[in-house]
């Protein structure tokens, strides 16, 4: 069928939600990087257009497609890859999985993306992305306490799970947001980090990271 092949950012977290759910899968991929921040942006470049006509990562090329959109990336694997399962078999369950990764991958994540800061005065963007976190991080603690096991739902890691790590990173490390408030978020968080699909998906351990180069 072709190699698999990853467009990412060492630091985006929606091309790290994938590379997550692909490590869980245990299906083999190639990055090919895509500098966000290089020359004014290499997804602005027109051969990476022609790959994503939103001009962002990640990417997905697999069984001869390309896919873009982390969360129909996930769902496309899910769907043709069961056998190692990120979405549990109960249909209440799934919602709430999909409830979960709607918040972060819509309500939290596109607020801090680099092309939305860039609209907004350099010394209001730490204020704007921690008003959308905190917002966003509020109403899934709120879910958390409500469904989650070890995981964000059950006892099992889902979409959910590879949506929520990035953020959480994000949150405190870019842009400093005290997370002492979601004890349910952070103790997800702590267990998920000792996974290695999710060490190996980690910002750090990528080849276009800055310390590794």
């Amino acid at each position: 069928m072709g190699k698999t092949i990853l467009y990412s950012f060492w630091k985006s977290s929606s091309a790290w939600r994938v590379r997550i759910a692909l490590n869980l899968k245990e299906i083999p991929y190639e990055i090919i990087p895509v500098s966000l921040v290089r020359d004014g942006g290499e997804q602005h470049e027109e051969n990476f257009k022609k790959i994503n006509p939103m001009e962002q990562v990640p990417a997905l090329h697999i069984d001869e497609v390309t896919l873009v959109e982390s969360l129909n990336i996930m769902h496309y694997l899910e769907e043709t890859r069961p056998q190692k399962p990120i979405m549990p078999k109960d249909i209440i369950q799934r919602a709430k999985v999909r409830e979960i990764s709607e918040i972060i991958a819509s309500g939290m994540q596109p607020y801090q993306n680099l092309s939305a800061l860039k609209k907004i005065p350099k010394e209001q963007q730490k204020d704007w992305a921690s008003y959308f976190i905190t917002r966003g991080f509020n109403a899934v603690e709120k879910l958390l306490s409500a469904n989650s096991g070890k995981y964000c739902v059950g006892d099992e890691i889902t979409i959910a799970d590879c949506c929520l790590v990035p953020q959480v990173f994000h949150a405190m490390v870019r842009f400093n947001v005290d997370l002492q408030r979601y004890p349910n978020i952070l103790r997800i968080d702590q267990g998920l980090n000792e996974h290695p699909a999710f060490r190996v998906a980690h910002p750090d351990s990528q080849p276009d990271c800055p310390a590794k180069n």
